[in-house]
This record gives structure tokens, C-alpha cells and sequence, in this order.
């Protein structure tokens, strides 16, 4: 897979623009701030529908522009398809296929498959526990783009429940030291629907968790080589997936979609009285942890700059082995990571991507970009890209 074509309108700081790509590896190289990673992420959001910079549309659509629209012609076994986004802040984004609209602009996710590596992915292991969530869920949509529905009907099911529960929090409150069981018909009838969201909730989280199970699983071992070549050998990779629904603490969760419902719905019971208590939902996916360890001991608080840039690499790299195993090569983007990284682990990483379908880099300076992925090379200032190579 490789994108032979990008088009941003009133993206970021591009007024327009349109680049021309080829297969192999392409430098875009430009001083910061003049716009190379505004491209990079343009074509992470075509992937994802979501930016690893910002978590709203609005700061993507230029100053002063309604609308903004990114385009891409991305070649999968020699067939062309053109994708095409429109965003607009506060309302739903649209999309079209091959110039034909989509109901829902889901419906274009794996249509192109993207693996972004950039200075932000330090927060995978440094970071909340959100941050490894997020890149869990990512990583499933693209393998699996299915599961963008099942996080979208979660997200509606759980904010309905968490209303629900402040509802009867706030409820409470109002009534002084009388206790939710006292009687209070408001409570009563908060409580009583809260019991349908209930098992939506549970039957959804276990859709999600029983996904992130099999992904962590087939994950694993592309981990575990991944961080032995970035590393040279120094330590072993490890990562668990850890969930509120493992109310034992065993560990010995299976991807079993009716046991984690079971599961999560006794858990959801047992909690009621702490959640109605504090007015949010204890338990569910949105609590879950992917735990990382490097030897016996949390990469998080214990692990070295060096090693935590080893370990965030070999995360992204373990993603590109894990998509391009399911038959679908990912664009691999390099966005201003090089200049992070010192010289053995450049070099290191040059040779374990060299070979993919389509490399795109960003750097301030050309020197710091290995010989194994100098290719196509673009300069980028002052919202221009002009081609040099």
C-alpha cells in the first residue's frame, strides 16, 4: 500500500496543496513550523479520523476557513482508490469513495492503513494509562475496522450510563443525608433505567475487551523482536493487558465474548452502590491498562530515556508487523523522529523500515535522516512543498 497522491484545502496552515508520492521511502525536510507535520498528520487523520496532536477538528481547519478537506489516491494491489474527507468543526465530518458518498465516515477507515511514528509517542510509555488505550484501539480499528463501530457504541452506551449515575449522585446530594435506597422516586427511576444500560454496556465492553485481548496476544511477539533489534539485545519487551472485568485478579482473562459479558455485568452489580456513591462508571474497558515491562520491572518510573524511545519504537514497529501480517502493508510515516534519536538507534531504524512499501519522513535538517531512507526528498516552507529529487 503506498499513497500516490495528497491533497489538503484549508488544512492547518495549508491554504492548498497537492504532493505527489512515490513507493520507497520520501524526505520532507523544512525548518519547524513551516508545515511537514501538518501533512503527515493530514494523512494520519485519512487513516485514524483522529489526530496524534489534538483531540477536536476545530485547530485543523485553517483561521478563518468553514471547512477543510484532505484527499488521497492510495494504490493497494495495483487498484487506485481516491478518499476523501470533509471536515467541518461542530458538525459531522463527510466522506466520499472513489467520489461516491458514504453514510458515515467510519466507512472509510482501512481504506488506508497508516503506522505514525512521532515525538509524542513517548506519552505510550510515559504517559496515563489513556494514552496505551488509545493506541490499542487505534491499532484495532486498523487491523480490524469493525471495531470502530463497537468503540462508538460503547462511547454512546457508557456517557448515557455516566449521566445516569451523576443524575442519582446529584440526587443524593439534594437530599441532604437521606440515602439513595431511602425511597426518593427520582433516584428510584434513575436507577431503575440504569439496569438496561447496564447491559448494554456490558455486552459492548466485552466486544471491546475480548478485541483488545486478541490484538494484545498476536501483538506480544512482534513486541518482543521489535525492541531486541532497536535495543541490540539490551532487555526483554513485555506487555499484559489488565482489566477491571479480572475482578479476581488472575490475569487469566480469555477473548470468550459471553464470559467477559457475564463478567462485566456481575462486576457492574457489585459496584453499584461505589459507583452510584462517586456518580461515574468504575468498571469497563475505559479502566483497562496495557502494562508494559521491560525485565521484571513497569517501563513507567523505572526505564531510562533511552529505553523508554526503544520501547515506544518497538511498539510502533510491533503495529507495522502486526497489520502488515494481516495482508495489509501500512504507509509508514517518520514524523520528525530522527532528530529524537541518537545515532545508533537511527541507524537501527532505518534498516528494520527501509524496506516497506511507502516511507514518508519529516526532519529539520536532511543529515539526521539515515542513508537507508533517503529517497524522493521535498522542501517545505512557507506552506509550500516543492519537490527537489
Amino acid at each position: 500500500m503506498y499513497v500516490r497522491q495528497v491533497e489538503l484545502v484549508d488544512f492547518r496552515s495549508y491554504p492548498q496543496v497537492s504532493v505527489t508520492l512515490d513507493p520507497g521511502p520520501s524526505v520532507f525536510v523544512g525548518p519547524n513550523g513551516q508545515g511537514k507535520t501538518n501533512l503527515m498528520e493530514a494523512l494520519g487523520y485519512l487513516a485514524t479520523l483522529g489526530s496524534h496532536r489534538v483531540s477536536s477538528d476545530a485547530p485543523l481547519v485553517r483561521a478563518g476557513a468553514e471547512r477543510a478537506v484532505v484527499r488521497a489516491v492510495v494504490v493497494n494491489d495495483g487498484r487506485e482508490l481516491l478518499v476523501e474527507l470533509e471536515l467541518v468543526p461542530g458538525k459531522a465530518n463527510r466522506a466520499r469513495l472513489n467520489r461516491s458518498p458514504v453514510p458515515r465516515a467510519r466507512e472509510i477507515l482501512g481504506a488506508l492503513r497508516t503506522v505514525l511514528f512521532a515525538p509524542e509517542d513517548l506519552a505510550l510509555v510515559r504517559g496515563d494509562p489513556a494514552e496505551r488505550r488509545r493506541y490499542l484501539d487505534e491499532l484495532l480499528v486498523a487491523r480490524y475496522p469493525r471495531y470502530a463501530g463497537v468503540r462508538a457504541d460503547y462511547e454512546r452506551v457508557l456517557k448515557q450510563r455516566n449521566a445516569l449515575l451523576r443524575t442519582s449522585y446529584l440526587a443524593r446530594r439534594a437530599g441532604g443525608r437521606r440515602k439513595v435506597d431511602s425511597g426518593d422516586p427520582a433516584v428510584a427511576a434513575d436507577l431503575r433505567t440504569l439496569d438496561v444500560w447496564d447491559s448494554h454496556l456490558a455486552r459492548h465492553g466485552a466486544d471491546l475487551v475480548a478485541g483488545r485481548l486478541e490484538l494484545v496476544a498476536g501483538l506480544v511477539p512482534h513486541l518482543e523482536k521489535a525492541y531486541d533489534a532497536v535495543s541490540q539485545g539490551k532487555g526483554r519487551a513485555r506487555a499484559a493487558y489488565k482489566s477491571t472485568v479480572d475482578g479476581d485478579g488472575s490475569g487469566e482473562l480469555t477473548p470468550d465474548r459471553d464470559v467477559l459479558t457475564a463478567r462485566l455485568s456481575a462486576a457492574l452489580a457489585k459496584a453499584r452502590p461505589s459507583e452510584v456513591e462517586r456518580g461515574t462508571t468504575l468498571h469497563g474497558p475505559h479502566r483497562d491498562e496495557l502494562l508494559l515491562t521491560l525485565g521484571d520491572l513497569p517501563v513507567r518510573g523505572y526505564a531510562s530515556h533511552g529505553e523508554c524511545w526503544s520501547f515506544a519504537l518497538a511498539l510502533r514497529l510491533a503495529s507495522f508487523e502486526l497489520l502488515r501480517a494481516a495482508g495489509a502493508e501500512p504507509v509508514l510515516i517518520l514524523d520528525d523522529v530522527f532528530a529524537e534519536l541518537d545515532a545508533g538507534r537511527r541507524e537501527r531504524l532505518a534498516d528494520l523500515v527501509a524496506g516497506a512499501d511507502q516511507v514518508l519522513v519529516t526532519c529539520a535538517v536532511a543529515a539526521d535522516v539515515p542513508e537507508a531512507l533517503q529517497g524522493g526528498r521535498f522542501d517545505v516552507a512557507a506552506g509550500e512543498v516543492r519537490r527537489v529529487v
